[in-house]
Order: C-alpha cells, then structure tokens, then sequence
C-alpha cells in the first residue's frame, strides 16, 4: 500500500477565531508532537487529512510533511463532528524509527473453523493484542487464520504467528477463540 502524504503549515496564531477561520477555508488547527513530548502547531487541509484518516489503521504511518520537511507520523487522535461529518482537529505522532512504540490492535478473523462446520459454536475470547515494535514493522492489522480450528481446539495469542520483529506484551497463553460442542 502506498504511504499517505498529508501537507502541512506552521501556524502561529490559536483561538477559537483562528480555529473557525480555518475551517471556514477548508483547513483544519493540527498539532505535532514528537517522541520528546514537544509539540509544533499546524494547519492541515481538511480534504487531505480526511481522505487520509478514513483508510488508515492506528498503526499505519503516514508522511507528514511540514513546510517541505518529511516526517513519519501516526494519526495519534482527531476531533470529528458526526453531525457535519467534518474533522475538526488532529494531532499527529511523530516518531524516528528507532524507538520502539507500544500498540494495541484488534484481532481480525480469517476463514470459518472446522468445528463450526461440525455444529459447534465460535466463542471469541480476547478481542486485541497488545505488541511493541520499531515503527516500520508494526503491522497495520492482525489476522488471525481460525479456519483448522476443531470443536473443543484453543487458538491462543502465540497461534497468530506474529513476525519476530515483534515483542508481544499480552500473555501469549490467552485465549483467541475456542469452537464450543454443539448443545444437544
């Protein structure tokens, strides 16, 4: 997948004047921060950062450019209005890549299990995975194949299969899912 690019603006001035003039012109206040906590504020243009946030994961880096320098960022959290559907604020993470960082990703399922097939039931136990890794290898999306999943089988968090630039931080012991007999 190709790498979103979202342009940006130091701005100086703050306010809620500010912040309504800029949404008027079709620009939404943004702030930066860096691994060191420092922050630098900054204008986005509302139809780019949308377009952007609307198909990227929590874990998907983005080029944040600022005034013609490149940074790698996360989409660390936004201010949206779901009456007009507009962003209203965003703050971006910026980070180096050599620093590991900690997420925590919702496990998504892949195939249908045997056992279900069979009449047994899916219970889903632990619903995401909490892992840490360098920033260019932390997955956008964790899938987890439960298709040979038998009635009565467990799938455990170190079933997944994780690459090993990754460190899991939940107990790799925890169930994923287990195929409950069928109810007679």
């Amino acid at each position: 997948m190709e790498q979103m690019v979202i342009n940006a603006k130091i701005r100086k001035e703050t306010g809620k004047k500010v912040a309504k003039a800029l949404r008027a012109s079709g620009r939404i206040p943004a702030v930066a921060y860096n691994e060191k906590g420092e922050s630098t504020m900054l204008d986005i243009d509302a139809a780019e950062f949308s377009k952007a946030w609307r198909s990227v994961t929590p874990t998907t880096l983005i080029k944040l450019v600022i005034e013609g320098q490149e940074y790698q960022a996360y989409i660390q959290d936004t201010e949206y209005d779901i009456i007009t559907d507009k962003n209203l604020h965003a703050d971006f993470h910026i980070v180096s890549g050599q620093k590991p960082v900690v997420a925590r990703l919702k496990i998504h399922y892949s195939g249908t299990p045997t056992g279900v097939l069979k009449g047994g039931f899916l219970v889903k136990h632990v619903p995401d995975v909490k892992i840490k890794a360098l920033p260019a290898d932390m997955p956008q999306t964790i899938v987890a194949d439960i298709s040979k999943v038998e009635i009565g089988q467990k799938y455990t968090v170190k079933d997944l299969g994780l690459s090993d630039k990754l460190t899991i931080l939940s107990n790799p012991n925890d169930l994923v899912v287990t195929i409950a007999p069928p109810r007679k």
